[in-house]
């Protein structure tokens, strides 16, 4: 693809030299208008394209000094060249301090006509390469303005999508809660209560990611103080007076939440069964973790082992208990030197990240 021609607008009130610099520029490919001073080579520029000036300093009316500070003024301006016979460098640093491209001597003869193409060019590639630079910097910023709200409005959607999921979960949980209360049959009330439990536990998970300052993560200490409140208003709320909550601050994935937010659920809700056959007692949900693991133990001060199996049980909740503690990787033991019964689950504090599957050789 052959250059476009470049376009020099030469200003200078020296007619003989201005002839002198359009056929030689001309020869070496350059198209060159000419303006005889300051404002007529402005209302030029006005009205054309140019690809660079070059600019005499000393010309009737406004000088070259205050034609180039005016010509930076106009909307996308063209390089410009300061072109001047006078010898005083105080010239040159305040027409390169105004913004000048280049600063070339003059003579009478045009000497110089071969320094001036070679500076216009510069000028020129200069000029090109500002202009791709300032516009891939103007592409990066509008790309990272569009992807921040794209950000935003995919964190706005999650968002909607948590408090609309947490919603109706609670609203399945609440209707689980009245159902229960109307039931007569107690197998049948324990069985809708437990479910109730369940969803409540998700239900919790999604309401605090509706509003977290980060819908990656679950203040897990605060989610068991909501989902514990949830298991005090249930229909055995009359039998968790004393559920308590001792918890260190603790950030964890939402997935990882869910499961224990069952896990704590079945726990707590087998303690009320069980534990105390003759009323209530305490139960207590303890939360620690370092910098490398989480434990958490449920414990009560009731019969413990001693208690013998209810023949309606359906094993049901150690199922769930069991396969949500396979999903987090975490052990599931009992403590036997606990006078009632104490249940510790410990795992990693960070989800390990999934390998990739091995592929055959080929």
């Amino acid at each position: 693809m052959t250059p476009p021609t470049p376009r020099l607008l030469y200003i200078d009130d020296d007619e003989i030299l201005a002839r002198l610099v359009e056929r030689g520029l001309t020869r070496q490919g350059v198209t060159v208008e000419h303006a005889s001073e300051g404002m007529s080579g402005l209302a030029r520029l006005r009205e054309g394209q140019f690809d660079v000036v070059a600019l005499d300093q000393e010309m009737p009316g406004i000088d070259g000094l205050e034609t180039l500070e005016q010509i930076y003024r106009l909307p996308d301006a063209p390089p410009v060249i300061f072109v001047t016979a006078s010898q005083d460098s105080k010239i040159a640093i305040a027409a390169l301090k105004a913004g000048a491209a280049d600063y070339i001597v003059k003579d009478t003869q045009g000497d110089f006509v071969t320094l001036l193409h070679v500076a216009l060019m510069g000028a020129i590639e200069a000029d090109r390469i500002r202009k791709a630079r300032d516009a891939a910097e103007a592409e990066v910023h509008a790309s990272r303005d569009r992807f921040a709200a794209l950000a935003a409005e995919r964190e706005m959607l999650l968002r909607e999508v948590n408090h609309r999921v947490g919603n109706s979960l609670q609203i399945i949980a609440s209707l689980l809660h009245l159902q229960a209360n109307s039931s007569a049959d107690e197998d049948v009330k324990a069985a809708l209560t437990n479910a109730m439990g369940r969803v409540a536990a998700v239900a919790q998970v999604h309401r605090r990611l509706y509003t977290s300052h980060n819908l990656n993560t679950v203040m897990l200490n605060q989610y068991l103080e909501a989902l514990l409140e949830d298991l005090r208003r249930s229909a055995e709320g009359n039998r968790m007076s004393r559920l308590t909550l001792s918890a260190s601050p603790v950030e964890i994935d939402p997935d990882r939440a869910v499961s224990l937010g069952i896990i704590i659920n079945e726990l707590v809700m087998n303690a009320v069964k069980y534990a105390y056959p003759n009323g209530a007692g305490p139960i207590h949900v303890d939360l620690h973790s370092d910098a490398q693991d989480i434990e958490l133990a449920i414990s009560d001060e009731g019969v413990g082992f001693q208690a013998k199996q209810d023949p309606r049980s359906t094993g049901m909740g150690q199922r769930i208990v069991s396969a949500m503690a396979s999903k987090l990787e975490a052990s599931l033991e009992r403590d036997p030197t606990h006078s009632g019964t104490r249940i510790v689950l410990k795992m990693k504090a960070s989800a390990r990240t999934p390998q990739p599957a091995p592929t055959a050789a080929g």
